[in-house]
């Protein structure tokens, strides 16, 4: 049997899974269906709605709803009060439903900053990185800084999160990358 920690005040709906070491902070609602990993931590206030699924190792900070059509991989980082949607054109009248809903996807070591919200129906890339404040309106590449009302990207960033103004090294982790294609890649030196 898994071993996690859910505070007394969130409520866990059944049917769902929660992997072991993973903390369920204060006031979170986590809806049937979904899919928690190993070693995750959802702060206060955070809802997942139904059929989410969560990676291993991901953080989820306060204030965060992630619904359904929502998918983070592992070690995927989401600031405070971060947005993901799920419907281009809601209406209250005219509900969609499940079926009307656009996937997201938020790749592996992705980070989200604080206020930021991602448009559904894209993706981000491996180890991007959104900027506090900025609007996703588009897919992401692995490795990009978002930034801006709609989100541009600025520079690429490095696996360990500094930004690669000056080359493709970075000069705190030495990690180095090549562009093949306009896609950033790390040079897997043999």
């Amino acid at each position: 049997m898994a071993e996690y920690f859910v505070h007394e005040s969130s409520y866990i709906d059944e049917g769902v899974s929660i992997g072991n070491g993973t903390k369920i902070w204060h006031f979170c609602h986590i809806q049937k269906g979904t899919q928690i990993g190993e070693k995750c931590s959802l702060g206060q206030n955070v809802n997942v709605s139904n059929n989410v699924r969560i990676g291993n190792g991901v953080k989820i900070q306060n204030n965060v709803s992630v619904y359904e059509g929502v998918e983070l991989e592992d070690y995927v980082f989401c600031g405070p009060s971060c947005v993901f949607t799920n419907d281009l054109t809601p209406r209250s009248k005219y509900p969609k439903g499940s079926a009307g809903y656009k996937k997201t996807l938020i790749k592996y070591g992705a980070s989200i900053g604080a206020n930021a919200t991602i448009v559904c129906g894209h993706t981000v890339g491996r180890w991007a990185m959104i900027a506090s404040g900025a609007v996703v309106t588009k897919d992401v590449p692995d490795y990009a800084l978002m930034a801006g009302v709609p989100a541009k990207q600025i520079c690429w960033v490095c696996e360990c999160g500094m930004p690669l103004k000056d080359g493709l090294k970075c000069k705190d982790c030495t990690r180095e990358y090549v562009l093949v294609n306009g896609n950033l890649e790390e040079n897997e030196i043999v």
